[in-house]
């Protein structure tokens, strides 16, 4: 069985997210074939919380290149997925209270 959630994401960008639309929104590194239902019990289950709504996005690999001194190396970095997710009035997600 696939693991749903990876790990949350804690940046600027998410808290922003939370302050501009005036509601609690969590952002998570998600399983690349994680659908928005599986998602969606994954985070009920976790931390009991109700959800409103799940929303995803699927991060583009970026080209990466490397001098080195055997010459150029270039690669990618992998695809990922996020969801953002919003809890229903009142709900809060601790992150720690699972650790």
């Amino acid at each position: 069985m696939k693991q749903i959630l990876i790990r949350p994401l804690i940046t600027e960008k998410v808290n922003k997210l939370t302050e501009k639309h005036n509601e609690e929104q969590y952002a998570f590194l998600v399983h690349i074939d994680a659908n928005k239902i599986e998602i969606r019990q994954a985070i009920e289950q976790l931390y009991q919380v109700q959800v409103k709504s799940v929303r995803t996005v699927i991060q583009r690999p970026k080209h990466r290149s490397r001098f080195t001194k055997t010459g150029i190396l270039r690669g990618k970095t992998e695809r990922r997925k996020k969801a953002f997710i919003s809890l229903a009035a009142g709900q809060k997600i601790d992150y720690y209270a699972n650790v």
